[in-house]
């Protein structure tokens, strides 16, 4: 789950989404890339489930500045997106859930076994979400899996955990 490598793929923006950042965003050779998830079962069973570009940065500061626009161009009453910002070897730096003109960052973990631990908490939520959905229960399905995915934010790679923190702070 750690080393799961995902190709991103440069995309000026999402279907439904407005660009919210000039084209000259998406150089490649910045090596911030603000993602979006992409968890709707067509794009999973079609294999497009890989996370969307949004934009791409040259500092942390300014992917997370562009998350938080983002944000503010979602309408009030959107569903959370789950964004990601991820370095150029595409190793997760930071992530949030985008609502209410707002980002609720994930607090990295600290330690590997801590990262265990939220492992093992996602996969039970997602286990509960599994039987929700068979039981009828869509909405409870749906937060049990948003909240897996708000731990699973919580992953940052090891090489970023402190910077992350760090950053989290400043922002604070």
């Amino acid at each position: 789950m750690f080393d799961l490598h995902v190709p991103i793929h440069p995309t000026v923006y999402a279907r439904g989404i407005p660009p919210r950042f000039p084209l000259g965003d998406t150089d490649p050779d910045h090596p911030f890339a603000l993602t979006l998830s992409r968890r709707a079962p067509a794009e999973l069973m079609s294999g497009r489930a890989a996370p969307l570009v949004l934009a791409r940065f040259a500092t942390l500061a300014e992917a997370m500045r562009g998350a938080i626009d983002h944000a503010e161009g979602m309408a009030p009453d959107a569903t959370p997106q789950f964004l990601a910002i991820l370095d150029r070897d595409e190793r997760l730096v930071l992530a949030g859930a985008a609502s209410d003109s707002a980002v609720a960052w994930c607090h990295p973990v600290t330690s590997g076994v801590e990262a265990r631990g939220v492992v093992t908490e996602a996969s039970q939520l997602r286990a509960q979400a599994g039987r929700a959905s068979a039981w009828g229960k869509s909405d409870l399905a749906a937060h049990l899996r948003h909240r897996a995915d708000l731990l699973d934010g919580r992953l940052v790679d090891p090489l970023w955990r402190a910077f992350a923190a760090r950053a989290l702070q400043v922002a604070a």
